[in-house]
């Protein structure tokens, strides 16, 4: 644009065409270069530079002396990264910055400041796109806004935010809000209209209504409380009265001016009178403006006189009318003259009578003033200081509209008072606060509560006449001495005693009482210790033994102590006895000498022992004997045992016969050990062995098998022990010559063994004694004390235990037949245990007596002391002493503490001063209403002198100072005050009187006389007093004896539960009532108050179990298994008792415990006995041989430590080892090689494989004649789980924890079990494992802890409370316990009731109550201001609150201070307005609503309640309702609101209208609440009418038919007619004519004739509506019709249609096999 700009200024400059052509093209040209390069700069791409967040702060110190820096690059506009020359450098932003580096400290010094919520703002005004609700349900959503600024703590500055949210997060700045709906004011219906205003004429009618609930969140307004209409009873025959006298407020009280100052004041005399009037008027109109009046006063006060200033007015009046506005002065005028010419007459008149008297009356109350002087100073003057002073009030004539006119308009015969005594108002006056009190703690501690200090001010001068009340008298605040003046406080500590010992619950089974047996309990248990408090005082001397120490304390109330109080109850552990366990015997040794070092006695004994397994609990003292004795023969010590028989050597060197076997001995001594040679010299080497090798033609014979086990330990009468041993024939003899085989006899050999008598001998040992002190032992031994365990030992003292020897199955013999070197000591050392003795804590402190001074209390309090016991005697310690409380009758309080009020005698009447009354007519100086005070007095109870504060703060209310009284005039009646009635004989007979008398001159009046208008005596029939007694209430809970837990059958005590049960007594109250149903004291009925009643606490039952059954085997017999054992339920627990442990979920009525055991693979061994003779089956009668069979016997049997000892069934030995019964083989022939049987496989190495193999040999016995018979061998490979196998530890799960027999649960032990096991799963005997040397890394016992059930313990019963009610029907009586140990695992539950209650003595409710307010009468005036009056009486009730009580005789609630609902203030009269006749004025204030909640279908919004009262206005003449006042409202918040929900209710149609009206949930009527958009049609009309017959107008708007007729329409939609239904009449089952069907016409509008009792048992079809339309239903039939039809028509075609053929099955039926499948069917 610049080069254009440029081009065209230079236009005039160039002058020439031929130049100017050129310079255009040139233009041109340039303008088109331009606009390419624009493009291209277009197209050219964009730089921009980007940054970073700024980093973290970096500094070397804090503050803003730090910087922070930040990544700055240059990208494309596409947002690639590129070099930074591509960017313009001058743009280039900052990469780093000054910054505030925050440390920690700053967070002292900085902190968020957040601002207030601002105004709820709705979303939709925010948010352009949201549209505000049409319809506002819950309330418009709104957000709400709020400044949040980092600032300096110290100062407020603000800051940057980041230093704060280095610490703490910013603060949100906006939340979600709700904006109410608006809720419009509802009211309530009006009520009926009210009487007609006027009697004749025109009057008004009113009917008014109250708020319910204000407008709220901007809701519409209330609408107008009053409905005015008017009304006319008749015409008024003679003159309306359009004139009243009313009477004004009274004024203000002044005090009447000195004489001086009124004289000083006195106008010229013609116009005195009138401006006195007129000041006082004035004087009054100002303090009226002061003084408040309430509500409606104000509204009712009028124009006053011309002659007095205008008083406090309302202001909203309408000016009057322009006629009456311009005739009034006149009329004042004449008003106002009249009056001055009636008061200078009086005046006149007044000083003639006065002229001949010495005093006149303003003298004389000069000297009264001077008199009450001196009375100030009597007692209680100075606070008192009450002046009388008068007020005075205006009278003015009203006109009807509300205009005040002339008085003598107003005709009335007396003038109203416009004067009366007062009182001066006086604000109550005090002194300056007292310095503080010092501190109620004398002593400092810092962590103890605080002390309190008060300061006090007294009163100067009591309020009087309304004036103020008194402030606060008294102030108080918490202090504390300082620590460095003030002693420290004492400390007070908790002290326990020892614990008891520790008791184990019993078990389940143990439980029942038939058995107690409860001893030997062991494992947990609990045990208890009692807890008191001490003070912890420094003077206890330090060198004192703990027990000592603690001796010297005193037990103290234990809410001196502060803190938690220790536990009182802890879990304990009963160690279990370990039984002894001994191994099982071991085989009879050698016939032995009793000492191999003394072999001079020839007396010998075979001996067996046993071992102890484990270590038992007391030594090895309790165990069994470990060894047993056999007398024998030939003892020797040391014996040759024969190891092992060479190969049988033939005589003369010889191949075959007969031969011997050398044996190869060992020396062992008795106990089978292997000795040294040299020991077995004096024994008796065996001989060699005879054998024989067999000949080639010799019967050829096994070898003996080794002798069999004794079968008897011992020999007698009737058992003999022998030993067998058996050999078998491995072939026939061959031929002649050779030997022959023996018999079958000869192959088997008895001998005798253990031929030893059975008479088995060993020591018996008794218990060991007690431990006595050893006086072998020197004293000086003594004295040094050992310490094991939790015991002291004093000193060492000896136990002694008996041992006999005795003979087994017989008894004690003597000790020589016993070996002696084996007998048990009888005699050991012990520890003596020293003795201990009980200790108890000196006497608490006597509990405190009431403090409080109760009278009439005939019971006499106790008051009590304890004293602990803290450690138990043992040992033959000190006993502990039986008594350990005390109690004792508290002394009688010497007066009991309180103030009272002393009221003095009332002072002389005193009159209005005659200087204001004297202008009233008819008044008498000496005579008339006036006011009398009186001083008042504190008193304490014993009549002494108290200041005044103290009966402010503790009497009852201050009674009245000031009471209005009359100074009789002459002519006034006087009487005395009527005396008591006179007693009565008895009751409801005769009469009772009282009397009154005529007092001074009045006696000689005879209009006192007259005893119509002053009766002097009363009477009355004496009171007819009758009372009945009746229950009341329920009965109160089971309430045990006092005096402790009562034993045996009563009730039962569980170690230390205060588990109370038995027999024990319910009580129910009763009330007495006197012949008008008045609750009256009970012991008019003479009853004590109470029925009583037995009941019974059931005791708790626990649950039951029988004992543990017998241990099952072990599942297994090789290798670890399980064993079982089981319990079974007795009883199950009821009334709280013990719950069961968990059952077993199959059988709910047993307990099982499952284990792991061990089964020791060779406990039982299969024992085979001898082959029998060979059975040839294919014989060969020349050589005997050929195939045969040996059977053999195979017995499972037990093994023992004497091998095995008797045959058990078969299935407990292992079938996979069974031996062989029966084997079939070749009996060698002559010519045959004969072997001894196979002997056993060589081992397979430790890894199997196939490669590896395994051999057995069998050597030749018998050698054919010339024919070599070396060894045979068989081979097999080691197959793996075949005849080869590994082997391998397993170890199982751990078990449950196993306790003790007699241990309920504490510690036991868990234990696991070590399994050898073979490849193929098979568990052998442990010693396959441990052949292999492998490890065992295992630990296979662990301790474990069973959770203890512990029972629930409760505390004792608290006492008892106070009655929870003064007086009354429902007061109770509480006392309560609390949990002190609470259950765990399986114990007693706690109680459900913690709390007991019974009732209370019924007492009568005596109040004082207000009467309903009088009428408001205004004195001597039609209408104005007046007073109205109540009464307080005294009412009895039963305190429910269900009834309103009862009037009974004042004197009832003379021991109450007078108040009424807890207010002291007593209001008996108040002031009133009565309206004028035409005045428009406001009703009283309305009762406080019910509080309104805010909420929506029950949903509480959250805006609390409201509740409102208003005043509505009422008008009397329709002339003055542009006078009327504005209606009033009030609102205040309340709580406990209730939900309201308003609905549209309506009523039938009536015609063309309805009535339609607003429904609160309550079931009120309101005019506003429902929403009016909701609101149901009220008026319908059709256009045009319905005006044909039976035809109405629908809701609709159109034209219908009434019920029972259908429509018929035009063409064009119109009504044509209305036509009868045809209705189908269905009779129902109660009918008779049930099979009679009937198509009729019906009209709903004449009922058709039935007979009796068949009304409305017959119902119709009607398929057409009201509207002449189908009915629903008659689509629904219709359709449902139509769906059967089709599905009619479907099923006859299938039913109908040709079946296909099936194809031919190519298998047979018979081959194919019949799958059944159960499906439930019972048929199958």
């Amino acid at each position: 644009m610049g080069v254009v700009g440029r081009a065209i200024g230079m236009q005039g400059v160039l002058k020439g065409a031929p130049l100017f052509s050129l310079w255009r093209l040139a233009m041109l040209f340039f303008s088109m270069w331009e606009l390419d390069a624009q493009t291209a700069v277009e197209t050219r791409p964009i730089y921009i530079w980007q940054t970073g967040p700024w980093g973290r702060c970096m500094g070397s110190e804090c503050g803003p002396g730090g910087s922070q820096s930040r990544a700055v690059w240059c990208a494309h506009s596409e947002g690639w990264t590129t070099l930074h020359t591509n960017c313009d450098q001058a743009e280039r932003p900052e990469n780093q910055q000054s910054c505030f580096r925050v440390c920690d400290w700053h967070k002292d010094l900085y902190d968020w400041q957040l601002g207030a919520w601002n105004q709820c703002v709705p979303v939709s005004m925010r948010s352009a796109g949201v549209q505000r609700p049409a319809v506002c349900t819950r309330g418009e959503e709104g957000i709400q806004t709020r400044e949040v600024g980092c600032v300096q703590k110290a100062n407020g500055e603000p800051a940057e935010d980041a230093i704060c949210e280095y610490f703490e997060p910013k603060p949100r700045l906006e939340q979600a809000c709700l904006i109410p709906c608006p809720h419009d004011c509802v009211v309530s219906e009006f009520s009926p209209w009210s009487p007609c205003s006027k009697t004749c004429a025109l009057g008004l009618q009113n009917r008014i209504r109250f708020v319910l609930t204000p407008p709220l969140f901007g809701g519409a307004a209330c609408p107008n409380l009053t409905e005015f209409q008017t009304c006319q009873l008749g015409p008024c025959h003679g003159e309306e009265s359009f004139y009243s006298l009313r009477v004004g407020p009274w004024g203000p009280c002044s005090v009447p001016l000195p004489r001086q100052a009124r004289q000083a004041d006195k106008p010229p005399k013609k116009s005195r009178e009138s401006d006195t009037l007129s000041k006082e008027g004035d004087k009054q109109s100002k303090e009226g403006e002061k003084s408040p009046r309430g509500g409606g006063k104000q509204a009712r006060e009028g124009e006053k006189t011309p002659t007095l200033k205008r008083k406090l007015g309302r202001t909203n009046r309408k000016p009057d009318r322009p006629s009456r506005q311009a005739d009034r002065p006149k009329r004042q005028k004449k008003a106002k003259n009249k009056e001055k010419r009636e008061k200078m007459r009086e005046k006149i008149q007044e000083r003639l009578r006065e002229r001949g008297k010495t005093k006149d009356p303003e003298t004389r109350e000069l000297i009264k003033k001077k008199r009450n002087k001196n009375r100030q100073n009597r007692p209680g003057g100075k606070f008192w200081d009450l002046q009388i002073g008068y007020q005075t009030r205006e009278v003015t004539c009203v006109h009807r509209s509300g205009t005040v006119e002339a008085l003598s308009l107003c005709s009335q015969e007396t003038l109203p008072v416009t004067y009366q005594a007062c009182v001066m108002a006086k604000d109550c006056d005090v002194t300056e606060w007292s310095e503080w009190s010092p501190c109620s703690k004398k002593c400092y501690d810092s962590n103890g509560p605080k002390g309190e200090r008060t300061r006090t001010r007294k009163v100067n001068q009591f309020p009087a006449g309304g004036g103020a009340d008194c402030p606060q008298l008294e102030e108080k605040e918490p202090c504390s001495p300082p620590g460095d003046v003030a002693p420290p406080c004492i400390v007070y500590s908790w002290k326990t005693t020892d614990w008891t010992e520790c008791k184990v619950d019993v078990l389940l089974s143990q439980q029942d009482r038939r058995r107690g047996n409860q001893t030997g309990l062991c494992g947990g248990g609990t045990q208890t210790r009692e807890v008191y408090c001490v003070q912890a005082g420094t003077d206890t001397p330090p060198n004192l033994s703990p027990l000592r120490s603690k001796e010297a304390l005193r037990p103290v109330d234990n809410n001196l102590c502060l803190g938690v109080p220790p536990n009182t109850t802890q879990l304990c552990h009963i160690s279990c006895p370990v039984e002894c366990e001994v191994s099982s015997w071991s085989a009879w040794g050698p016939c032995t000498y009793e000492n191999c070092q003394d072999q001079v006695a020839k007396k010998g004994f075979k001996l067996r022992k046993r071992r102890i397994v484990n270590e038992p609990t007391g030594g090895t003292g309790n165990c069994p004997h470990l060894l047993e004795a056999i007398p024998c023969e030939d003892p020797i010590c040391f014996d040759w045992l024969v190891v092992k028989l060479e190969e049988c050597i033939p005589d003369n060197g010889k191949e075959c016969g007969p031969g011997t076997q050398i044996p190869q001995v060992q020396c062992v001594n008795s106990d089978g050990e292997y000795l040294d040679r040299q020991l077995c010299r004096d024994a008796i080497l065996p001989m060699p062995f005879i054998c024989e090798v067999p000949c080639s033609k010799d019967c050829a014979l096994s070898p003996w098998t080794p002798w069999s086990l004794c079968s008897h330990t011992c020999s007698g009468k009737n058992t003999e022990g022998k030993q067998t041993r058996a050999r078998s024939i491995l072939a026939y003899n061959a031929g002649e010559g050779g030997i022959q085989c023996p018999n079958v006899s000869a192959l088997q050999e008895v001998r005798s063994c253990n031929d030893h008598p059975c008479t088995v001998y060993h020591w018996q040992t008794g218990p060991w004694g007690q431990c006595i002190e050893d006086s072998s032992i020197p004293s000086a031994n003594t004295s040094v004390g050992r310490t094991r365990g939790d015991d002291v030992s004093c000193s060492v003292g000896m136990q002694t235990r008996k041992v006999i020897c005795v003979r087994v199955n017989v008894g004690q013999v003597p000790p020589k037949k016993c070996p002696e070197s084996v007998r048990p000591d009888t005699v050991r050392p012990c520890l003596l245990p020293c003795k201990r003795d009980c200790i108890v804590t000196p006497y608490s402190d006597w509990s405190p007596c009431p403090s409080v001074c109760r009278t009439g209390g005939s019971t006499k309090k106790k008051q009590y002391r304890k004293r602990i016991i803290i450690q138990l005697p043992a040992n033959g310690g000190q006993d502990c002493p039986e008594v350990l409380t005390q109690e004792r009758d508290c002394e009688a309080p010497s007066a009991c503490e309180g103030y009272r009020w002393k009221t003095h005698k009332w002072r002389r009447c005193q009159l209005v001063p005659w200087s204001v009354r004297q202008e009233s007519p008819g008044a008498q100086e000496t005579c008339g209403p006036g006011l009398q005070v009186r001083a008042v007095s504190c008193r304490k109870q014993d009549g002494g002198q108290a200041n005044i504060e103290a009966c402010l703060k503790f009497a009852s209310s201050m009674p009245p100072l000031t009471q209005p009284c009359q100074v009789p005039c002459q002519e006034d009646c006087q009487l005395s005050s009527w005396s008591k009635f006179s007693s009565c004989t008895a009751d409801c007979v005769g009469v009772r009187t009282r009397k009154r008398m005529l007092v001074g001159r009045s006696r000689k009046h005879d209009q006192c006389k007259n005893n119509q208008l002053y009766p002097l005596s009363e009477t009355q029939y004496c009171p007819c007093n009758k009372y009945n007694a009746q229950p009341v209430g329920n009965w109160s809970d089971c309430i045990l004896p006092e005096g402790g837990q009562v034993e045996g059958q009563l009730g039962i005590k569980v170690q230390g539960d205060i588990k109370e049960c038995g027999q024990g007594y319910r009580y129910q109250a009763m009330v007495c009532y006197d012949q008008d149903n008045r609750i009256v004291e009970t012991s008019r009925c003479n009853s004590h108050g109470y029925i009583e009643e037995a009941c019974i606490i059931p005791c708790p039952s626990d649950c039951k179990l029988s004992e543990w059954s017998n241990w099952s085997r072990c599942s297994k017999s090789c290798g670890s298994g399980v064993k079982v054992r089981s319990k079974w339920l007795r009883e199950k627990p009821y009334n709280g008792g013990r719950p069961c442990p968990k059952l077993d979920h199959v059988n709910q009525a047993q307990v099982y415990e499952v284990v792991p055991c061990l089964s020791d693979c060779g406990q039982y061994v299969w024992v085979a006995e001898p082959w029998s003779v060979w059975k040839v089956i294919n014989v060969d009668q020349k050589d005997n041989c050929g195939e045969g069979v040996q059977t053999r016997n195979v017995k499972c049997m037990l093994n023992t430590i004497d091998g095995p000892s008797e045959q058990v069934e078969d299935y407990l030995c292992d079938p996979e080892e069974m031996p062989l019964g029966a084997r079939k083989s070749r009996l060698p022939c002559p010519e045959d090689c004969v072997f001894l049987d196979w002997g056993a496989w060589s081992p397979c190495p430790l890894l199997c494989s196939e490669n590896s193999t395994r051999e057995r040999t069998a050597y030749p016995l018998r050698l054919p004649e010339e024919k070599e018979c070396p060894p045979i061998k068989e081979t097999e490979p080691c197959k793996l789980n075949r005849n080869c196998f590994h082997y391998s530890y397993n170890i199982t799960d751990w078990s449950t924890c196993q306790l003790s027999d007699k241990a309920v649960c504490g510690n036991g032990i868990k234990t696991r079990m070590l399994d050898c096991v073979r490849s193929d799963g098979k568990s052998v005997d442990l010693n396959f494992c441990n052949e292999l040397g492998l490890e065992r890394k295992w630990q296979m016992n662990a301790s474990c802890v069973v959770e203890c059930p512990v029972n629930c313990q409760l505390s004792d019963w608290s006492p008892w409370s106070e009655c929870s009610h003064t007086c009354g029907l429902a007061g109770k009586l509480w006392r309560r316990r609390t949990v002190i140990q609470a259950l765990q695992g399986d114990g007693r539950p706690c109680p459900s009731q913690m709390e007991q209650w019974k009732p209370c003595l019924v007492k009568p409710c005596y109040s004082w109550r207000y009467s309903a307010w009088s009428e408001c009468k205004s004195e001597g005036a039609r209408c104005g201001e007046g007073l109205r009056f109540r009464n307080m009486s005294c009412f009895v009730s039963d305190g429910s609150g269900g009834q309103d009580g009862s009037l009974v005789d004042d004197e009832l609630c003379g021991d109450l201070d007078p108040s009424v609902d807890g207010d002291t203030h007593m209001v008996l009269q108040e002031p009133c307005t009565v309206p004028c006749p035409g005045e428009c004025y406001l009703t009283d204030w309305t009762v406080w609503s019910s509080c309104h909640l805010s909420c929506i279908n029950g949903d509480d919004l959250g805006f609390g309640s409201v509740q409102v009262r208003s005043r509505a206005v009422v008008a009397q003449d329709p002339e003055n309702l542009l006078q009327c006042p504005e209606q009033e409202l009030e609102a205040r918040p309340c709580t406990d609101g209730e939900c309201f929900e308003y609905k549209w209710k309506t009523g039938p149609w009536r015609g063309s209208s309805r009535h339609v009206w607003c429904q609160r949930s309550d079931g009120l009527n309101v005019t506003g609440g429902c929403l009016a958009t909701a609101k149901p049609m009220a008026d319908r009309s059709c256009n045009p009418p319905c005006t044909k017959p039976q035809s109405l107008c629908t809701e609709a708007g159109v034209c219908g038919c009434e019920e029972g007729y259908t429509e018929v329409m035009t063409s064009d939609g119109l009504l044509d007619q209305c036509t009868v239904i045809p209705v189908l009449e269905i009779p129902t089952a109660d009918d008779s004519k049930a099979d009679v069907k009937t198509i009729r016409a019906f009209n709903p509008t004449q009922p058709a004739v039935s007979p009796p009792g068949r009304v409305g048992r017959t119902w119709f079809l009607q398929p057409f509506g009201p509207d002449g339309k189908l009915k629903t239903w008659v689509y629904g039939v219709a359709a449902g019709a139509f769906v059967l039809l089709v599905f009619i028509i479907s099923m006859t075609y299938l039913a109908c249609k040709k079946p296909k053929k099936p194809p031919r099955r190519q298998m047979n039926n018979r081959l194919k096999p019949l799958t059944l499948a159960y499906d439930g069917d019972a048929d199958m």
